[in-house]
């Protein structure tokens, strides 16, 4: 059995649907157990609206919330029995194989590498999602933990983020490529310029240049390496467009009878094709390179996103990611010892 710990207080819709997420999760799978972290009171009148198996979701008390509007530093150290806090120390003792969170970005990403820990190593954790494609699904790496990132950061993401796609969603050599506003090798700010020359002659990562925005829609590369700032208006930006472009076509199809006519018959094929795009059923974002797994979920999760966050954890644990990430980064080091 895998346990994974659940922010129940985090998010939007927190506790509602964060509790039916679990249940949801539990319900699919009978191979994991949910520790949900919260106001044991508050838990319980949520868990007692539904059925599912009573000894696979267990209540962790945790008398306090961090509210997303709070300092993360001072959040993290002061309250100390926040569900937060309390779900990562789960994870930092060994008491649960990951934690997710739909609650503070900010605390979730303090709270990562303060209490879980960064694999030795590793010199920035940066959170990565997948996001639909006309092919599948791509990484996106950072999206939103590290605003000033240094070239070196952005090649170790490139190299966590490759072994995720490979062990985790199954891509074999997973195409890498830095995010930059034209495909030349000397266009770019600063930050891309230093990058490119170091992903180019880094061992391990099947790196295929630059890509430009328009491009990572249809798949231009598996694992797309940019720092947080542009990751999280690219990401921002997907959502968007992605929800405009569903609405307009909603609205487009009611105009008329005939319009309403060809909705019912198109209506499968759009919903299948719509699904494909919906980027809450790939889950959360997971903060590669900790020493154990959090995966930060929307704000505004629904079920259906927590659900996803929680069996992503299962992949997560079973590839044993976090080794693979130890053992490239053990390789590397060894490898510029030996040239020194």
């Amino acid at each position: 059995m895998i346990k994974i710990a659940v922010d129940a207080m985090g998010g939007d819709n927190a506790p509602y649907e964060i509790v039916k997420g679990a249940v949801e999760a539990v319900n699919e799978r009978k191979d994991i157990t949910v520790c949900l972290t919260g106001q044991e009171d508050v838990i319980k009148r949520e868990l007692d609206k539904h059925t599912y198996n009573k000894e696979q979701i267990e209540i962790v008390n945790a008398s306090e919330v961090i509210e997303t509007g709070e300092p993360p530093v001072n959040a993290i150290r002061k309250k100390k029995d926040s569900s937060i806090v309390v779900g990562m120390n789960m994870v930092k003792k060994g008491e649960a194989d990951g934690f997710v969170s739909a609650g503070s970005s900010g605390a979730v990403l303090v709270g990562g590498q303060v209490l879980v820990g960064r694999i030795k190593g590793v010199e920035r954790p940066p959170l990565a999602p997948l996001i639909p494609t006309e092919k599948g699904v791509s990484l996106l790496i950072d999206c939103g933990a590290n605003v000033d990132a240094r070239p070196s950061h952005l090649v170790q993401f490139a190299q966590m983020g490759s072994i995720y796609m490979e062990h985790v969603v199954g891509i074999r050599n997973p195409r890498v490529a830095i995010v930059n506003i034209g495909a030349e090798e000397e266009k770019g700010n600063t930050l891309v310029k230093e990058t490119f020359p170091l992903l180019k002659a880094c061992p391990g990562i099947n790196f295929i240049g630059s890509i430009e925005a328009r491009e990572i829609p249809h798949g231009g590369a598996d694992v797309i390496v940019c720092e947080a700032f542009v990751g999280n208006v690219i990401l921002k930006l997907y959502e968007g467009v992605g929800a405009t472009m569903l609405s307009m076509v909603k609205k487009g199809l009611m105009t008329s009878l005939r319009s309403k006519i060809g909705a019912l018959l198109i209506k499968p094929a759009l919903k299948e094709t719509m699904k494909s795009f919906d980027a809450s059923q790939y889950g959360g974002a997971p903060l590669l390179g900790l020493k154990g797994l959090v995966v930060k979920t929307h704000g505004n999760s629904t079920a259906t996103e927590v659900k996803n966050s929680i069996i992503q954890c299962i992949s997560f644990k079973e590839q044993a990611i976090n080794e693979k990430i130890s053992e490239c980064l053990a390789v590397k080091e060894n490898i510029n010892h030996q040239a020194e």
